[in-house]
């Protein structure tokens, strides 16, 4: 049935009309023109499933499209049409619904479709296209780059000290001036120079001094904390007369200084270092071992019960000297010195407490390379280490060059297995009774347990006087 008047309010109507224009409210069905037809002929299906209307409907969206307000129109026009031929009214009434669908979706979460790259901008078509990232993997200096920043968190690096000229004064805490008179010895971190006092009247025996110098909060300020608190030579004097001792190879030092930025520190002259002899000999005799052996751990047991670990055993802190009948051997280097048991209590076992690696990585213990607080084990194992070193010329891991880990996997590896450590050391040659049972004890100790020195020593000294020597006797080397 036609309405040509509004049944709310009684206002005539037009054909097409689908609100009324006085009163607003919705026509009970859309008006068409009497003259045309009704409705659209049935025919095949629209390949996208749109649903067929008659021709009022299209008038009317025809009209609708004239009176959509200004945002509406701009939507529609942000749409970039292809260029084709123009719609019929019925295929623009079918794709409206899927247009505004299009319009209502922001442009970036469309996915990439042929319609969507039609509707883009030229400009954007145009535009090269951002590079992607390459898929190759990345230089190995550039892999490298991260693990050389965290190297440099957790070990601080040596700088290498410069050697101050021949001739130079230094004054030390006292008021003593000193003259550098000769380089002697030159590492990484330590300058050693042969002295005499600079004022008037000295005697012969002030030439016999050394000063030892390096940068002023390195390794010295540490050896200089030492010998002030555990080396002091009234302490060492009462050392030896508490167990009827003629010598104790714990250096005495006779002045400390700073000049500009290195900390020196001044002996009276031990001798040559033991590396010196390692390098001209390619082993020592066993007989010489045995006496550097009895000497050390003398010297050890006297800074132990001061509640401190050498922690860096080496032939470089060993000084040896001969005067007349007797050799004596000092041990010096105490640039990495630890007090394991502060107040007599000593420091639990903790693993990176400290810097791992420290000391030369040859001869430091496992706890050392563990990043483990040094304890007497720790110095008891790493003379073991040196010892099989001079005597036999080799240690497993002498020749690795790689990684620190390498060189702490071999110890440990050998740890358990003194047999074939011995084995691998002597190779054809006669093995050392006395040094495998050493090793077997240092290897056995726990990290809190006190050596027994006296039972390591007895061992040592029972097989030196089976080749008819003496501690004190002079070092023969060859």
């Amino acid at each position: 049935m036609l309405l040509h008047y509004c049944p709310q309010c009684g206002s005539k109507l037009q054909p097409g009309f689908k609100f009324c224009p006085a009163c607003g409210e919705k026509l009970p069905c859309p008006m068409v023109d009497p003259a045309e037809p009704a409705e659209l002929a049935p025919g095949p299906p629209h390949p996208a499933g749109t649903r067929e209307v008659n021709l009022g409907a299209v008038k009317a969206s025809a009209s609708s499209t004239l009176t959509r307000s200004p945002i509406r129109t701009t939507r529609r026009r942000s749409i970039k049409m292809p260029s084709s031929p123009a719609p019929t009214p019925v295929a623009l009434l079918q794709t409206a619904p899927h247009a505004d669908q299009k319009t209502l979706k922001s442009p970036r979460k469309r996915k990439t479709t042929p319609d969507n790259l039609e509707e883009s901008e030229p400009n954007e078509v145009s535009s090269p296209q951002t590079p992607q990232p390459s898929q190759t993997p990345p230089s190995p200096s550039s892999q490298s780059l991260p693990s050389a920043k965290g190297r440099g968190k957790r070990a601080k690096r040596v700088c290498a000290v410069e050697p101050v000229q021949e001739g130079t004064e230094v004054c030390d805490q006292s008021g003593k001036k000193w003259r550098l008179v000769k380089l002697l010895y030159q590492t990484e971190v330590e300058l050693t120079y042969e002295v005499q006092q600079a004022s008037r009247g000295t005697t012969s025996d002030d030439w016999m001094h050394i000063l030892r110098m390096g940068t002023k909060d390195g390794q010295m300020f540490v050896e200089q904390n030492f010998l002030q608190r555990a080396a002091k030579p009234i302490a060492v004097e009462k050392w030896m007369k508490k167990y009827s001792m003629d010598f104790l190879g714990i250096p005495a030092c006779v002045g400390f200084g700073i000049y500009e930025t290195y900390r020196f520190l001044i002996f009276p002259d031990m001798g040559q270092t033991l590396q010196s002899v390692v390098d001209r000999e390619e082993s020592l005799p066993e007989r010489a071992v045995l006496q550097l052996a009895i000497q050390l751990l003398d010297a050890l047991e006297f800074i132990h019960e001061n509640e401190y670990a050498h922690a860096d055993l080496h032939a470089g802190n060993i000084y040896v000297t001969t005067n007349g009948q007797r050799t004596k051997v000092f041990l010096s280097g105490f640039g990495h010195a630890f007090r394991f048991c502060p107040g007599g209590n000593h420091v639990e076992y903790r693993e990176s407490s400290r810097t791992p690696h420290q000391g030369n990585l040859n001869f430091i213990s496992v706890d050392s390379h563990k990043g483990v607080g040094p304890s007497r084990r720790s110095d008891v194992q790493s003379l073991g280490y040196c010892l099989l070193s001079w005597m036999t010329g080799t240690l497993p891991w002498g020749g690795i060059t790689q990684r620190n880990s390498a060189i702490f996997a071999e110890k440990e590896r050998y740890m358990s297995d003194i047999h074939g450590l011995m084995s691998y050391c002597f190779k054809k040659r006669k093995v050392s009774g006395a040094l495998q049972c050493y090793l077997t004890q240092a290897m056995g100790l726990n990290y809190t347990e006190k050596p027994n020195y006296s039972l390591l020593k007895t061992g040592l000294n029972e097989s030196l006087q089976k080749m008819g020597g003496r501690v004190s006797d002079p070092l023969v080397y060859r």
